[in-house]
């Protein structure tokens, strides 16, 4: 008896990937067909992945407004993405060589980032700073860049990193600045800033330097008469008087301003550090003298102050001595008929470790 031979299923069926054998309703070679395609699919996803990785590193960076740059070091070509291209304001994938780009940088933010970027090159190792420029439309910005030097065989070949905008991070810290260093009615230096300053003087070599003290006259009667909101308004208009008498004479003599500060209650100091003029700080305080005894007029009072000074000048003295002198020479001028000034004269001053100088050894020059 013949029989008909029955076929091998594994030479007339498609195989199937992943051990499937049979869907229902599903010819093998169309499941077949369809099982290479989702392969393929996989694949060309699989081959993406790290570009798209990139680019959506790319678009999370921009969206936080941070700009991805890179410099290739054989010819100084840029490649920068949008975010930089706006933080200099330029046109977006303008034509970019590093030469040019300098110029938006102020001269001393320039230099910093020269000499910060040199010595990542050399070292072969990644740097970050925080620096000044200019856009091209004139707007200054504060950006941060942080950057990571791509070595070939030991020697740098490109320079790449992140570059984002702080400018309102740098003037916030501005703003704070100013309120640590700032007496809040006046808008003078506080006493800190003064205190760091008259500091910093003492140990200069040369001993140029002045300090005048003034101390309002008649203020208290004012203040305790006609309330603290008057008081307020003669401390803060008897500061932009002494403010602007110092820029005057420093606009006339073509020497600096000094450090103008509020010390106390109604007490000024003003710290000159050079002396181009060795009568300067008494022409000084003959003008404040004068601009303080102007009336004060305010909420319908017109009010009479007044002003005493004392100078006294560096001379090689430490700064609690110099302060002493000062304060005598102010006590010498408040006792002798105040809204006037007075000046130390060093050339009394006794030996190191003689007793003090009496205020009456004070005399005006």
């Amino acid at each position: 008896m013949s029989h008909d031979a029955v076929p091998d299923p594994s030479r007339s069926r498609p195989t199937l990937p992943g051990g499937l054998s049979r869907v229902r309703g599903v010819r093998p070679e169309r499941l077949a067909a369809l099982c290479a395609e989702v392969e393929a699919r996989n694949a060309r996803i699989r081959e993406r992945a790290p570009s798209h990785a990139l680019g959506t590193a790319a678009a999370a960076v921009a969206a936080a407004g941070i700009g991805v740059f890179e410099c290739r070091l054989a010819d100084e070509s840029l490649t920068w993405t949008d975010a930089v291209y706006d933080l200099f304001g330029l046109p977006r994938r303008a034509t970019l060589r590093r030469g040019r780009t300098l110029d938006h940088y102020p001269p001393d933010s320039l230099a910093v980032l020269e000499r910060v970027r040199g010595a990542a090159l050399a070292a072969r190792r990644g740097f970050g700073l925080d620096a000044e420029i200019v856009t091209a439309q004139g707007q200054h910005r504060w950006i941060r860049i942080s950057a990571s030097v791509a070595c070939a065989d030991g020697v740098p070949v490109r320079l790449f990193g992140l570059k984002r905008d702080i400018t309102a991070e740098r003037l916030e810290l501005e703003r704070l600045r100013r309120l640590a260093e700032r007496d809040a009615l006046t808008g003078l230096a506080n006493r800190a800033v003064f205190e760091a300053r008259l500091a910093a003087l003492g140990g200069r070599e040369g001993g140029g330097g002045a300090l005048l003290l003034v101390d309002l006259d008649r203020f208290k009667p004012v203040n305790d008469g006609y309330g603290h909101a008057v008081g307020d308004a003669c401390l803060a208009e008897m500061a932009d008087r002494i403010r602007r008498v110092c820029a005057e004479l420093s606009g006339e003599t073509g020497s600096a301003a000094g450090l103008v500060a509020r010390i106390g209650g109604d007490e000024f100091a003003i710290l000159l550090e050079t002396l181009p003029d060795p009568a300067l700080p008494e022409r000084l305080a003959g003008r404040i003298v004068a601009a303080l005894a102007e009336p004060l007029r305010h909420a319908g009072l017109t009010l009479q102050l007044g002003a005493s000074v004392g100078i006294a000048r560096q001379a090689g003295c430490a700064p609690a001595e110099l302060f002493a002198r000062a304060d005598g020479a102010l006590y010498a001028a408040k006792a002798a008929s105040r809204n006037t000034f007075r000046s130390f004269d060093h050339r009394i001053d006794p030996a190191p470790g003689a007793p003090r100088v009496p205020r009456a050894a004070l005399v005006r020059l």
